[in-house]
């Protein structure tokens, strides 16, 4: 599971070129190192980082260790972002946040688990798992949606999946 998500690299072009990216709960760091290897700064953030070892002295990149669980506020409230990458995390009180983080112009890039994933494996919480439509209510309000899907994929391994890319217009 180290290969970029392929929702990610689609939709990795309406990211301004040259802009911040942040991976949320970046795990092993997949789409941190897609996003280096295009030129951009990347915040990589997650609770453990020691998959990241290798990039903490790369240009361009930088590693937070933070718990985003934890109830405090969040680290990154201030700054801007023109990429905002989420895979495979769902929690669901950093969900207002993330449109806030887009400069205008700005792309969000969310996939994670739905209802119906129960039937393949983790997770099967239903904490964890979005409900149908979930992102798309969340975010066209505030972003423009260029694309949004629930399917059933079978690579890297089966899942039902809710995903999607909007960008910021304000």
């Amino acid at each position: 599971m180290n290969e970029p998500s392929a929702w990610v690299l689609k939709h990795a072009g309406y990211i301004p070129e040259g802009s911040d990216i942040l991976d949320l709960a970046c795990g092993a760091g997949r789409h941190a190192r897609l996003f280096l290897m295009s030129g951009h700064y990347v915040i990589a953030i997650d609770k453990n980082i020691d998959a990241l070892a290798d990039l903490e002295n790369y240009p361009g990149a930088e590693i937070i260790q933070a718990n985003l669980e934890d109830g405090g506020p969040f680290p990154l409230s201030e700054k801007k972002f023109g990429g905002v990458i989420v895979t495979n995390y769902l929690y669901r009180p950093l969900l207002p946040l993330l449109a806030k983080l887009l400069i205008p112009g700005g792309t969000l890039i969310y996939e994670t688990f739905m209802i119906g994933n129960e039937k393949f494996g983790r997770p099967k919480n239903p904490d964890f798992l979005l409900k149908p439509q979930e992102l798309l209510d969340h975010y066209h309000p505030q972003l423009r949606v260029l694309s949004y899907e629930e399917t059933t994929i079978t690579e890297p391994n089966p899942a039902v999946v809710q995903r999607i890319c909007a960008v910021n217009l304000v």
